[in-house]
């Protein structure tokens, strides 16, 4: 099953929370989780480097929430499977699927980034 880039009923939830600010609330979001994710990706790669498991698992677990909030639903998958992949078997590797978030984390931005200023 292939999960959609970017879910646009989430975005249209968001959008709904302040419906007459011309989408002013919903871009702030939307930058937030831009300027945010690449933080909490760099602190995955720095916690695979050091073996930090507690670190890594509060990083993906903060890319999951903040993915499911705007609704990149790939995303959120890939985060997931990184909390549990290290809550159970720790960080042996996951270095691919760190990976492979970032290039899902990279198509979310391209999509947020139309819809910003459509």
């Amino acid at each position: 099953m292939s999960l959609p880039t970017v879910d646009l009923e989430a975005i249209e939830n968001l959008r709904s929370l302040s419906p007459s600010d011309g989408g002013v609330f919903l871009k702030e979001i939307l930058t937030i989780f831009i300027i945010d994710t690449p933080v909490r990706i760099a602190e995955l790669h720095s916690s695979l480097t050091s073996g930090t498991v507690p670190d890594f698992v509060r990083a993906a677990h903060s890319i999951k929430g903040s993915s499911s909030n705007v609704g990149a639903s790939e995303l959120r998958a890939i985060a997931e499977h990184l909390e549990n992949q290290a809550r159970t078997n720790g960080l042996a590797h996951l270095d691919t699927s760190v990976t492979e978030l970032q290039g899902a984390f990279d198509r979310v931005r391209n999509e947020l980034k139309k819809l910003m200023v459509s």
